[in-house]
């Protein structure tokens, strides 16, 4: 589904037909790295079948704009994209998808309007040495938040496309090139619409994988091999990137101590405990002040994180807890 003018330009502006010369940087244009707030909403994605949605929703979303997707990662709070094209495409692209996840939430989950204040932040990658920092980082952002995945197996992600040989490593189904060749299936106008849950009639050949549309359809995963040329250099960049290189040039990312999702079963476990209730919805803002405070008191998370699992806002309530 890429446009094929599109990835022609791609090339020159991302310098892949120039020649690699050691210690030089190659200068890009219309690369950008966009994140949304991780420290605004307790969820993004509360299970299984959120992220499958939310998988199949990129696919549903880019193909309304002209915009290359090189890495991406769906975690419980937050996205990560990094994507090619004009600025203004990649915002409007990212923007309706954070809308349509919004969307999703209200139907699946009866809680309207939840991502409608939740900021989106974006970089500017401007050589091909912070390109590369920003897939990796992107890639190891689950492990880096606890989720006990090795980046290119992180099933959520587009860290299992890179660098694969055909049947040869072990991986969830749709990773697996063999799988895909042998399992991928076409499936009815109906069903296409209701598995990618859109009233656009989606295209009589979208493999799907399960219920999932295979992601190297909707990412330019060849593209990305070009730009790291060797699987070694891929490696070399996924072991040395460290959160601080993309903190320093204005990104963000969430030092957490715990896993979010074994944080909100305690939430859970501690709503019932002292006030007889599984959500934190029907509490008061004392009574959340109260849960914040046990949580903060029993377990080794941040303080970001327990606020927002508490329904509180971090800086209204930071010197409180």
């Amino acid at each position: 589904i890429m446009d094929e003018e599109l990835l022609k330009e791609i090339i020159s502006d991302l310098g892949l037909d120039k020649p690699f010369v050691r210690g030089q940087k190659i200068i890009i244009k219309n690369c950008w790295h966009f994140s949304t707030d991780g420290n605004t909403v307790d969820a993004m994605f509360y299970g299984v079948e959120d992220f499958i949605a939310g998988m199949n929703r990129i696919y549903v979303t880019v193909k309304s704009f002209k915009v290359v997707i090189l890495a991406f990662s769906l975690m419980d709070t937050h996205v990560h994209f990094v994507l090619y094209g004009e600025f203004s495409e990649c915002n409007r692209f990212m923007h309706e998808y954070v809308r349509r996840t919004s969307q999703y939430i209200a139907t699946a989950h009866g809680e309207r309007h939840k991502l409608d204040n939740v900021p989106v932040d974006y970089q500017s990658v401007t050589d091909d040495v912070y390109l590369k920092t920003v897939i990796c980082y992107t890639i190891k952002n689950a492990p880096v938040g606890g989720i006990p995945f090795m980046g290119w197996d992180y099933p959520w992600s587009s860290g299992p496309l890179y660098f694969r040989r055909t049947g040869l490593w072990s991986s969830p189904a749709w990773m697996d090139q063999a799988a895909y060749q042998k399992n991928a299936h076409f499936v009815s106008r109906h069903e296409r619409q209701r598995l990618l849950r859109t009233k656009v009639v989606p295209e009589e050949n979208v493999p799907m994988i399960g219920k999932i549309v295979f992601p190297g359809i909707y990412v330019a995963y060849g593209i990305v091999e070009k730009i790291f040329k060797t699987c070694k250099s891929f490696n070399y960049f996924l072991c040395k990137t460290k959160e601080d290189d993309v903190d320093a040039r204005g990104g963000t990312i969430s030092h957490l101590t715990m896993p979010i999702q074994e944080m909100r079963q305690h939430k859970t476990e501690l709503c019932l405990e002292l006030f007889g209730v599984e959500t934190v919805r029907t509490l008061d803002t004392r009574q959340r002040l109260i849960l914040a405070r046990a949580l903060r008191s029993r377990y080794n998370s941040s303080l970001k994180q327990i606020t927002r699992l508490s329904g509180l806002v971090y800086e209204e309530v930071k010197d409180l807890i």
